[in-house]
């Protein structure tokens, strides 16, 4: 009798800006493996990479799935067809497949995915790691998935999200999406704070729908399986449905931010954080945005915010002196531009103290006094009372030292919420019984 054997598939870059999702292969994968007799060893993972490289998919994400099987070489031809068939290369996917046969991964594979969150990998770089570690894998076009299909199976979590993933029938793909915006705010209301993220209250807007020609037709992330199930209950979309599956992600954890960039560190597309002094006075550019210095490690860098992210009001409001810790990918300099770090967060940590020279008030009327003249000093013109000199008084600042982080409609992928910043989801048991996947009754 053949043993088991444990096999960890990862794939990535199968969809295009025109079509398709890699989420939704991973989707059809599992429903087909449900058939085989395979046993599911966790949820699928969907793992969002670095989210500056300037040739990423729509959310730099890559999906893994690790099972365990009689038939490894029956399953991985399966995938492979699934990989061929529903990858949307004609307009400019570059699917990779990479398969790997253990019960452990190896910690190279998990730098390989370290690397992979913050920095920029190339596919040459991923193609000779495959090699190197003796990979079985398999891609089409130029070979740019092979990034996240070997990053996704070496990732490690940290902290974790789940996002429950609904996919429309095929007649629907490209078509508008239609769901009520007042069962969203419903949605959020009863199942907050387990689910997070899903309707903007002070824009009135949906955010769980996507706006392109995907398979998706609404993603709701979230704490845990029993508030995502529920979701799907509350919402209310104008069409039946294919099915959902529920995947556990890096999404709204900040991920991508945990490394210290330096000098050294700081090339282009890095992501990161850096923690330093404001040096000179903000200066607000055509569009609203702010650009302002900070010194670190006797190194001087250029940091951006962008109007959109409603942080503009925060960076314009930084003194010389502030010591503040941002983090955010660098923009590679251009001809007109020099390198500049694009912000996600900042994170006042003191501020400098604000003092001015005023005319004493009087402590008999509470009035500010008049000036009598050069080196003459000061009179109240009420009772009389004099002075001899101007008073010091501190000037309130308009910011805290506190986290800012952009407004909810301006959040990125793995951008960490408020409301999950002193929060950690450690790894709980998969439970392949429960309902993680589901395709509706025709």
């Amino acid at each position: 009798m053949a043993e088991n054997t444990v096999v960890h598939i990862g794939f990535d870059d199968t969809d295009s800006p025109k079509g398709m999702c890699t989420t939704f292969l991973a989707y059809k994968i599992v429903n087909s493996l449900q058939k085989s007799n395979v046993e599911f060893l966790d949820f699928p993972k969907l793992i969002r990479f670095n989210p500056n490289i300037p040739w990423k998919t729509r959310g730099n994400g890559a999906v893994s799935i690790s099972i365990r099987t009689k038939n490894p070489t029956r399953i991985k031809n399966q995938i492979k067809n699934f990989v061929s068939k529903y990858s949307d290369v004609k307009n400019g996917a570059n699917p990779a497949l990479v398969f790997y046969e253990n019960d452990s991964i190896p910690t190279e594979f998990t730098d390989f995915s370290n690397q992979a969150l913050w920095q920029l990998v190339s596919r040459n770089q991923a193609k000779k790691f495959a090699k190197k570690e003796n990979l079985e894998f398999f891609y089409l076009g130029n070979g740019q998935g092979l990034v996240g299909s070997i990053g996704a199976i070496g990732y490690v979590f940290h902290d974790h999200t789940l996002e429950l993933l609904s996919y429309r029938k095929k007649s629907k793909f490209g078509t508008q999406r239609v769901l009520s915006s007042e069962s969203v705010r419903i949605m959020q209301e009863r199942t907050s704070p387990n689910t997070y993220n899903s309707f903007d209250t002070k824009k009135g807007r949906v955010l769980i729908t996507p706006h392109g020609p995907d398979p998706v037709f609404y993603g709701v992330r979230g704490e845990n399986m029993s508030s995502l199930i529920q979701a799907t209950k509350i919402l209310k979309p104008a069409e039946q449905l294919d099915g959902y599956m529920i995947f556990k992600s890096n999404q709204g954890t900040n991920d991508h931010l945990r490394n210290e960039l330096d000098f050294q560190t700081m090339r282009p597309y890095a992501s990161g954080k850096l923690t330093g002094i404001v040096s000179g006075v903000p200066e607000i550019i055509n569009g609203g945005h702010v650009i302002f210095k900070i010194i670190s490690d006797n190194h001087e860098y250029r940091c951006a915010v962008y109007k959109p992210t409603g942080m503009t009001n925060v960076a314009s409001n930084l003194i010389e002196g502030d010591k503040i810790c941002v983090g955010g990918g660098v923009r590679k300099a251009s001809k007109n531009f020099p390198q500049i770090l694009n912000l996600e967060f900042i994170h006042v940590l003191s501020l400098q103290k604000i003092f001015v020279k005023s005319n004493p008030i009087c402590k008999k009327c509470s009035k500010k006094m008049k000036s009598k003249g050069q080196f003459q000093g000061f009179q109240c013109i009420r009772c009389g009372k004099q002075s001899s000199k101007k008073t010091i008084l501190r000037i309130p600042r308009k910011i805290q030292p506190c986290l800012y982080i952009p407004i909810m409609s301006a959040h990125r992928h793995l951008t960490r919420p408020m409301q999950r910043m002193n929060l950690l989801n450690k790894n709980k048991k998969f439970d392949q019984t429960k309902s993680w996947v589901c395709v509706y009754e025709k």
